[in-house]
C-alpha cells in the first residue's frame, strides 16, 4: 500500500469539492443536497491555507489523491470534531479510510484535545465500522431533520484521549 498525506495547500482549489463529490457518487442526492457546502469547504480551506494544512490533509495512493481528512478544532481543549473524512470510489474497502482517519487522530492527539467526537449518518455502516474499530465508542443517536435525513439518523461517537 503506497500511501501518503499531503497538505491541502500542495493541490489546486477544488481538489476537496472533487474528492467528497466522488465518494459520495454512491447515491446523487449527496451531492444535490450537500454539493454547495463542499464547495464552501474546499472555497475556506484554500482561503484559509494555515488553517487547511494545520487541520486537514490529503491523502494519496500511488501519487494521486484519494481522500481526505478534516477537523474542526473551536472547542478545544474540551473537543475536536471530525469533520469531512472520505475515500474516493475506486479505493473504498480496501482499508485506506483506517489508515487515513489514524493519521488524523495522531494529528488531533498532538493538539492536546481531551476528546475527539464524530457524527455519521445510521446508514453509512462501513463508516460507523470504521469509526468503531479504531476505538470510537458510539455515545447518542439523534432524528436526523437534516437535508440527509433520507441517509438515517445521526450517530454521534466519542474518543477520549489520555
Amino acid at each position: 500500500m503506497d500511501i501518503h498525506f499531503r497538505r491541502v495547500t500542495e493541490f489546486n482549489r477544488g481538489i476537496l469539492f472533487e474528492l467528497l463529490s466522488d465518494a459520495y457518487s454512491f447515491d446523487s442526492r449527496w451531492q444535490d443536497r450537500c454539493g454547495a457546502d463542499w464547495k464552501e469547504f474546499d472555497d475556506f480551506f484554500f482561503d484559509n491555507p494555515r488553517i487547511a494544512d494545520r487541520y486537514g490533509f490529503i491523502t494519496v495512493c500511488n501519487g494521486r489523491p484519494a481522500g481526505l481528512a478534516s477537523w474542526d478544532p473551536r472547542k478545544m481543549p474540551e473537543h475536536v470534531e471530525v469533520g469531512h473524512n472520505c475515500i474516493i470510489s475506486s479505493h473504498k474497502g480496501r482499508g485506506y479510510g483506517a489508515v487515513q482517519l489514524r493519521e488524523a487522530l495522531r494529528r488531533i492527539a498532538r493538539q492536546e484535545a481531551r476528546k475527539i467526537v464524530v457524527t455519521t449518518n445510521a446508514r453509512m455502516l462501513p463508516a460507523r465500522r470504521m469509526y468503531e474499530s479504531v476505538g470510537f465508542k458510539a455515545c447518542g443517536r439523534r432524528r436526523n431533520e437534516s437535508h440527509t435525513a433520507f441517509f438515517g439518523d445521526y450517530i454521534d461517537y466519542e474518543m477520549i484521549l489520555p
